[in-house]
């Protein structure tokens, strides 16, 4: 692939230029938008990617689409920045936003694959965006307090149980310090598999905060809310990432069920739960709790702390 990066910072000096040259990808490098400009004039590449921070970026885009000068060429962004900012390269144009880590395999396969992107492919990205969580690919937070305000309502009416379950990963700020950011990304996505993998298709899993997941899990009681939860602590705690697998990761857990005596809103329903994980963090991480001390859920001893607090 004949592949063109916009960027003010030399590609060969990146994780992904490296991984890029490994992979015989023709890489040419433009540290300006109007270097790209003068490049299309001579010929078109296979694809574009463009850096979110080189300056007039989301211009550079509008021309190449709306003004046409090259309507048809695959295009993606580098740098997820905020959902707004995201939201806006898709309606510029964009046909992929990809983030800062991303191997240069998937890279490739992501740009092979796109398509002349219609106004109606880019408007349902763009939907798609608004409610999912870029790194991890699950629910963002926005639409997982909009579902379980939803699910709330629907267990209220028709008197049926409703449980969530909130996820908080251990030490995780020492992944980042230790191993960087990349690293810690890798170990994020990981973890939104194992919490995908331990629940129905039907429940809702989200990305609420920066090492933070939680689970809606409809028509579920306290017994089937506590076995998905130590599930989840189970197969978190069986991870093992890092280019050596050397990182460990555990998480604590919280749960929270509908009907409670203290449960009548969403809010407080999160409540009940974020109260069920200080107990878990509280009792020594890599476990299992309830609210309420004497209806913990299954604990395990912590594993040896490998990174620093979190």
């Amino acid at each position: 692939m004949r592949l063109w990066i916009a960027s003010q910072r030399d590609p060969r000096q990146t994780a992904l230029g490296e991984g890029l040259h490994r992979a015989n990808a023709s890489v040419s490098a433009f540290d300006s938008v109007e270097a790209v400009e003068a490049g299309l004039i001579h010929g078109l590449p296979d694809a574009l990617l463009v850096d979110r921070a080189l300056p007039g970026a989301v211009g550079l885009l509008g021309r190449l689409r709306e003004g046409g000068l090259a309507p048809e060429l695959p295009v993606a962004v580098l740098g997820e920045g905020t959902v707004d900012e995201r939201i806006g390269f898709f309606e510029q144009g964009a046909d992929d936003v990809v983030p800062e880590g991303i191997e240069a395999r998937e890279l490739l396969v992501r740009l092979a694959r796109r398509r002349p992107a219609t106004p109606a492919t880019r408007n349902a990205a763009a939907g798609a965006l608004a409610i999912t969580d870029a790194l991890t690919d699950v629910h963002n937070r926005r639409y997982f307090l909009l579902r379980l305000a939803e699910e709330l309502r629907r267990a209220q009416r028709y008197d049926t149980p409703l449980a969530l379950v909130v996820v908080d990963l251990d030490h995780f700020r020492g992944i980042n310090e230790a191993a960087g950011h990349l690293a810690g990304d890798a170990v994020l996505r990981a973890v939104a598999q194992c919490v995908v993998a331990a629940v129905r298709e039907t429940d809702t899993v989200a990305r609420t905060g920066g090492d933070a997941f939680a689970c809606i899990l409809p028509q579920t009681h306290l017994a089937g809310a506590l076995t998905v939860a130590e599930r989840i602590r189970t197969d978190v705690a069986a991870l093992r990432s890092g280019p050596t697998s050397e990182l460990l990761v555990t998480a604590s857990v919280g749960v929270g069920t509908h009907p409670a005596v203290a449960v009548h809103t969403a809010e407080e329903l999160i409540a009940v739960a974020d109260r069920s994980l200080a107990r878990a963090k509280q009792q020594g991480r890599n476990r299992v709790c309830l609210a309420d001390p004497g209806l913990s859920g299954p604990a395990r001893p912590p594993a040896p702390p490998v990174n620093s607090s979190g």
